[in-house]
């Protein structure tokens, strides 16, 4: 692709290289490979089942544990809320449905009401007399615009969420309390928010003004740190011809923000030794933050055995500087056998007829990597991705969180495959980023970079094709050390539309 020397001014600007952009062209032009996905991983075949009885004593592992280790919980945080209030836009737009009826005929349940209702009032107008009259076009407005609360352009993590006797929390909020509840160490309780830059300042702002209190209440202290994704991991637009789009009259080429995949880089910034990840939407009042407690300790717990059991063997299969004549058979036998048990990590098919050297290689490089816990609820109906079992480029077959567009549908065979899956995961992680000589890992060593997804965009009403970068808990975290473990539906309470907070789960007892 030639790119004049405006062009590779703005990629230099950019923080990328002509070759990433050229690779990125050709995805494009080829797209992305599919997943070739085995089967899909269940209960006893790659999901993890804990029994109720065995709880308490992982519980207590991790409680022993989390003082000696650096805890921190990373909420990705930057997606506006737009989508959340998909029917009230329309509804402003006169378009109205059953999901419209139930917010106006619920209007009082949600959290933000006594807001909009003083908004409202600022500007003369009385809330509950335009409901009355069924003004909804007014109190969209105020709801939903600039004119009043500017819910739709705002961020998730930013509204209100659930109502307390001592006033609303928003997500932010509930992340505090539940963080000091599992990501405590010894009283410090380390958060990272990842948040889009326009919106970086309101965050700061609810922190200061708030976590004096919390810190209070719970008796710890908080530590709350923020970042934006990297403009080097957004991507290059195309047309529809796969040639570089060009904004207006400049020219200049259009990079757009990559999807979350490209929060690996985020997550790489991080240096501590177990991180807990959960989306900004996925909280739930203090009434039943109890089950979520307990599995987020429970996964911790369970990656914290692997990693021992990882350390282990390593020291075993270390031997004299890379040679095998130090390493026994049995130990190999026993690496092998852990890998394949415990970490779901079957080699390749020529594996046996190997050299020894070859075998100690392979293993070396299995057991060094990045480990993670992945929580699994049961699939009802919510999109996500699935637990499967699939085949990586070096011949390996191992377990991977996968989503349908990677995935060819229209072959019979893995269709069928995709139709099998038990359960998805909710975006409930316990991450290892160090080995086991505490060095950190640098992740994005460890992405597939043959994982991504093309979209179909538009910007000044002209058709054009996005890239997104393979998601952080898919391709981005595609060849880490990977356990799948059930979690019960209990702890995947998302608010997708403003409906959702009119659930039980997310209203007051």
């Amino acid at each position: 692709m030639q790119f004049t020397e405006q062009d590779q001014d703005q990629i230099l600007l950019q923080g990328v290289s002509l070759d990433q952009i050229d690779q990125q062209i050709k995805h494009f032009v080829d797209g992305f490979p599919y997943l070739n996905v085995i089967k899909a991983a269940t209960i006893g075949d790659g999901i993890v089942r804990i029994a109720e009885d065995q709880l308490p004593t992982y519980i207590h592992r991790f409680d022993e544990a989390a003082h000696e280790r650096d805890l921190v919980k990373f909420v990705p945080a930057s997606g506006a809320a737009t989508r959340m209030f998909k029917s009230l836009f329309s509804a402003l737009d006169g378009k109205f449905d059953k999901s419209v009826d139930e917010v106006f005929a619920r209007l009082t349940d949600f959290a933000f009401y006594d807001d909009l209702k003083a908004a409202m009032a600022a500007e003369g107008h009385d809330l509950d007399k335009a409901v009355a009259e069924n003004d909804r076009k007014t109190v969209l407005t105020f709801l939903l615009t600039e004119a009043g609360l500017d819910y739709g352009s705002l961020p998730k993590g930013l509204l209100k969420f659930h109502r307390y006797p001592d006033g609303p929390r928003t997500p932010v909020e509930e992340h505090l309390v539940e963080g000091a509840a599992y990501a405590n160490s010894d009283g410090l309780v380390k958060i990272h928010f990842t948040v889009s830059p326009e919106h970086r300042s309101r965050f700061e702002q609810l922190i200061e003004e708030q976590q004096a209190d919390y810190e209070a209440w719970l008796g710890v202290t908080f530590d709350v740190t923020f970042s934006e994704q990297k403009k080097a991991t957004d991507t290059i637009s195309v047309n529809l011809d796969n040639s570089p789009f060009r904004n207006g009259e400049a020219g200049s080429l259009l990079f757009r923000p990559a999807g979350h995949g490209a929060l690996i880089e985020n997550l790489n910034d991080i240096h501590a030794d177990i991180v807990f990840i959960k989306n900004i939407d996925n909280v739930v009042p203090d009434q039943i933050k109890e089950p979520t407690i307990t599995y987020k300790k429970v996964l911790a717990a369970v990656l914290l055995d692997a990693q021992q059991q990882i350390a282990r063997l390593q020291g075993l299969l270390e031997g004299k500087a890379g040679e095998s004549e130090d390493v026994s058979d049995g130990y190999l036998a026993e690496a092998d056998e852990l890998l394949r048990r415990t970490l779901y990590t079957l080699p390749p098919a020529a594996f046996d007829q190997l050299s020894k050297v070859e075998k100690l290689d392979y293993l070396r490089r299995k057991l060094d990597r990045p480990v993670r816990v992945c929580g699994m609820v049961k699939n009802v109906g919510e999109p996500g991705g699935g637990p499967f079992w699939a085949t990586n480029q070096d011949g390996s077959v191992s377990l991977q969180v996968v989503e349908s567009a990677q995935i060819d549908l229209t072959d019979p065979a893995q269709k069928s495959i995709f139709d099998e899956a038990t359960h998805f995961n909710p975006v409930d992680l316990v991450c290892g980023l160090k080995d086991h000589h505490g060095r950190k890992y640098d992740l994005p060593a460890y992405r597939d970079p043959l994982t991504g997804f093309i979209t179909a965009k538009s910007k000044d009403g002209k058709d054009l094709k996005a890239q997104e970068l393979p998601g952080l808990w898919n391709g981005a975290m595609a060849d880490w050390n990977t356990i799948f473990v059930e979690v019960p539906l209990i702890t995947f309470n998302p608010v997708k539309t403003v409906n959702d907070l009119l659930r039980k789960e997310h209203q007051p007892e």
